[in-house]
């Protein structure tokens, strides 16, 4: 390593995003496109004039604001869920990660020894920004328990989003020009953020690509919902969306109809792990404690594409001198894979054709994606 890192304020600010896994509707005819036991995500197109992942294919979510933080949001969840963590399981111990938190970065708490705390708050930023971006409402009634762990041998049951609210444009608008809206909002439905319903799954800190880009540290959640909710773009920040299996999001991204940063390209790929929306809420809720992996990838420019290296990978350097530079080769992708052994990396081959290969053990008790090479014929 070339040296700790360097002091200073974060260059990622933080942020938060949920992936919607829903399962089939329970009313309506059989629709014959999903799979019997499947589940479908729910993606939002950003709109082209977004400065960061312009047209992109991307789950709900955005910049965490300190109104996500605040401590009004204690009197809402009190007197049914207690601070500071209000009914979610404990806080999973911290894991040594490159590069590790900075201690004087941008915080969900910062130095309001009231405000909620870090994983409380990215939850509602979460939700917050499903609400905003595509009017999906993930609330829970005041009055209502979080819902108990299932005993041994009996199915997890997902939650429902509300009904969408009959002057959507007007409330997505006071929250678009002020978080602090979305708290009037729950307190004029009676209703709380359903941070219960939001499992930790991953977080990713934006790779340097060009000084002065944007880079985010996002901290990923999954939420089972037993149907898709109805999902209304905001024509600002999103302009599209729609319910996708995971297969169907592949195929989609490689027939070039839509496109997809290779995060979401990786955490799609994981997700084709599970065969249902029941089995992957099992995992989520069996999987609790274990927090969630925290992840930088490293650019390595080829003479003929990229490689997004990931922690774990043999060309993976834990060095600070890479969180401001990429690494570069004059070999092709092709001489790179023949000379390892140990990945952890997605291989962008060109816009619309990636690869993802995994050779590691996943750690945290957490899942990878399988290894998936684009077929020859699309290459």
């Amino acid at each position: 390593m070339s040296g700790p890192l360097r002091p200073g304020p974060s260059i990622w600010r933080r942020a938060a995003s949920v992936v919607l896994a829903a399962g089939r509707p329970l009313r309506g005819p059989t629709d014959p496109s999903a799979p019997a036991a499947g589940f479908r995500l729910l993606l939002l197109r950003r709109s082209p004039s977004q400065s960061f992942l312009p047209q992109a294919h991307v789950f709900p979510g955005g910049v965490l604001d300190a109104a996500d933080s605040s401590a009004d949001w204690r009197r809402l969840f009190e007197p049914h869920h207690g601070p500071p963590r209000f009914g979610l399981s404990p806080a999973s111990p911290p894991r040594a990660a490159f590069p590790a938190p900075p201690g004087d970065g941008p915080d969900a708490t910062g130095s309001d020894s009231a405000a909620l705390p870090d994983d409380v708050a990215l939850r509602i930023c979460a939700i917050r920004e499903a609400f905003e971006e595509a009017g999906v409402l993930l609330l829970r009634a005041r009055g209502a328990p979080p819902p108990p762990v299932p005993a041994p041998g009996q199915g997890p049951e997902p939650c429902c989003a509300l009904a969408p609210l009959p002057d959507l444009d007007a409330w997505r608008a006071r929250v678009r020009s002020d978080a602090r809206h979305f708290l009037h909002l729950c307190a004029h439905l009676d209703c709380t953020p359903d941070i219960w319903a939001l499992h930790d799954w991953s977080a990713w800190l934006t790779p340097f690509w060009r000084p002065g880009g944007s880079r985010f540290d996002t901290a990923f959640f999954l939420c089972c919902l037993r149907e898709p909710p109805a999902a209304c773009p905001d024509m600002a920040e999103v302009v599209d969306c729609q319910w996708l299996s995971p297969s169907e999001a592949t195929e989609s991204f490689l027939s070039e109809e839509i496109w997809l940063a290779p995060p979401q390209f990786y955490e799609i790929r994981r997700l084709e792990n599970f065969a249902s929306l029941s089995d992957l809420h099992k995992f989520c809720l069996d999987h609790a404690s274990e927090g969630r992996e925290r992840w930088l990838p490293i650019m390595l420019l080829t003479t003929d594409g990229t490689l997004h290296l990931l922690p774990g990978d043999e060309l993976y350097l834990e060095d600070s001198d890479h969180l401001e530079n990429n690494l570069s080769t004059e070999k092709k992708i092709e001489d790179i894979m023949k000379e390892g052994k140990k990945f952890h990396r997605v291989v962008i081959h060109d816009r619309h054709l990636y690869s993802v290969h995994v050779t590691i053990q996943p750690k945290c008790k957490h899942v990878y994606p399988k290894t998936y090479v684009a077929r020859k014929s699309q290459m």
